[in-house]
């Protein structure tokens, strides 16, 4: 274990013997790292190593597989994009951006699934029952943050919705949870009309806290077909700004 950490056999014996030692901060979060401790049990490690309350823990950044990216970008129709821990938006394919608008131009702070959600008037009125399905990200979202308490990324996350968003203060105060899985949505976009589809969620096995959603086109809609005239219009528009 002291090999792990990164620290010293004799020292690190003294402190499991609760020798009159007083470990540095970085020397518990090596151990915490070392023994794979939650925020929590990081948090009473160095309470019971230092008697003090622990700093925030930052996560380290987040990077998608290169071969989860190429998978995204290789499905075709079927938008797909991958979000992180905190519901970041991660990667994502053509498809989503012709379907959901495009990712990249939202400005990096405020590419967050659940913000868009209830911050972007664009965003609410491609679902057909936000009411329902806001409430239901919130609960889903809360299950999720429970695993990560005193990560002080989800707590600025939340304490800023809850100032900007009613909706989101009055659907968080409901302390409902639920879970991620499959489902069917219905879309009104704005050029296309409305898209029927189904959706699952993945979670790569390197990267188990990112989800993968994929959607796929309803059968018996003309969903697939009108995705392709969104995602064919896409590429003249392309090619009209080149020329010009």
């Amino acid at each position: 274990m002291a090999q792990l950490a990164g620290v010293g056999a004799t020292w690190y014996t003294w402190l499991e013997q609760g020798r009159d030692v007083r470990a540095s901060f970085d020397v518990l979060d090596a151990i915490s790292r070392a023994l794979g401790l939650t925020p929590a049990e990081r948090t009473h490690l160095i309470r019971l190593g230092r008697g003090e309350e622990a700093p925030p823990c930052k996560p380290p950044p987040e990077r998608v597989s290169p071969t989860v990216r190429r998978l995204i970008e290789n499905l075709g129709p079927s938008p797909a994009y991958v979000i992180g821990r905190r519901w970041d938006y991660l990667a994502w394919n053509r498809a989503a951006c012709a379907v959901f608008g495009d990712f990249s131009s939202v400005p990096r702070a405020a590419r967050n699934h659940l913000w868009l959600m209830f911050m972007d008037p664009a965003r609410r009125e491609l679902l057909s029952s936000w009411e329902h399905s806001s409430r239901l990200a919130v609960a889903k979202f809360r299950a999720d943050s429970a695993q990560h308490i005193g990560d002080p990324t989800f707590d600025e996350l939340i304490q800023s919705l809850r100032q900007a968003s009613p909706e989101f203060c009055k659907a968080w105060k409901r302390h409902e949870v639920a879970r991620s899985g499959e489902g069917r949505k219905r879309i009104e976009h704005p050029v296309a009309g409305t898209l029927h589809f189904e959706h699952a969620v993945f979670n790569p096995v390197e990267a188990p806290e990112q989800r993968l959603i994929l959607y796929t086109p309803v059968a018996d809609t003309d969903t697939r077909e009108k995705l392709a005239e969104l995602l064919e219009s896409e590429v003249e528009s392309v090619d009209l700004a080149l020329v010009g």
